[in-house]
């Protein structure tokens, strides 16, 4: 296998890590609105993105989306890791890697209001 043909280990462990992915139709869909919202969404941070799939088509983690909405408090956070250096493929990563110390992933403990604990670390990280 040449070094062109090799897989990416980001986008492996980022395929690892994150199961459902939904493309901006998929994802308008979802929260009742058109593409164009979502495309705003992403752009301002309150959703990430990335090319992803076979064709590499813009798509978004499922779980940025919990009751037809994008979690309230991952827009801060992202926010806080892209201005702190952290490209989108390492932010989603972050968002979804098991830590023992919270419990779980800071996703997880954005889905479910915590989000104190979750900033400060992203903040530590960031700078």
């Amino acid at each position: 296998m040449s070094e062109a043909e090799a897989p990416n280990p980001a986008y492996t462990e980022l395929a690892r890590l994150v199961t459902e992915w939904l493309n901006y139709p998929d994802a308008a869909e979802l929260m009742g609105c058109d593409v164009g919202h979502v495309r705003r969404l992403v752009d301002e941070n309150r959703l990430l993105s990335l090319k992803w799939g076979e064709r590499k088509i813009r798509s978004i983690p499922a779980d940025f989306i919990q009751n037809g909405e994008p979690i309230p408090s991952l827009h801060g956070t992202a926010t806080l890791l892209l201005d702190g250096g952290f490209s989108v493929e390492e932010a989603i990563t972050w968002l979804f890697t098991e830590d023992d110390t919270l419990p779980g992933t800071p996703i997880g403990q954005l889905r479910s209001g915590q989000r104190g604990e979750v900033r400060r670390r992203a903040q530590a990280l960031a700078f």
